[in-house]
């Protein structure tokens, strides 16, 4: 059974830090690529980051691009996501989802398992 525990949310002023964690299991983690959704209120879930199974590739949505980095250690069976200057725009729910294939893929169809999320919520 494939498991995705995140952790690493919070509360943060704005201009602030948090990294997310995302621990994998029941998968050969190393094999797939993975990604981040979040979930505002009232609003859809949308991408936010993908990284391919080596790590070498990774994809960012433009709201986020220069301000969060997705990375792997793939021997921790694990992902991360560090969020740098939040705003309060990127208050959500965060989601780790892992896909079947192993190359990036903003199309959250694609990802056949899912974590239970983890809250951020940016103050202004």
């Amino acid at each position: 059974q494939v498991q995705l525990v995140e952790s690493g949310g919070g509360l943060v002023q704005a201009g602030g830090s948090l990294r997310l964690s995302c621990a994998a299991s029941g998968r050969t983690f190393s094999s797939y690529a993975m990604g981040w959704f979040r979930q505002a209120p009232g609003k859809e879930r949308e991408f936010v980051a993908a990284i391919s199974w080596s790590g070498r590739s990774t994809t960012y949505t433009n709201s986020v691009k220069g301000r969060f980095t997705i990375s792997r250690d793939n021997a921790k069976n694990t992902v991360y996501l560090q969020m740098n200057s939040l705003k309060p725009e990127d208050t959500a729910v965060y989601y780790c989802a892992t896909t079947g294939e192993v190359t990036i893929t903003t199309t959250p169809t694609k990802y056949d398992y899912w974590g239970q999320g983890t809250q951020v919520t940016v103050s202004s």
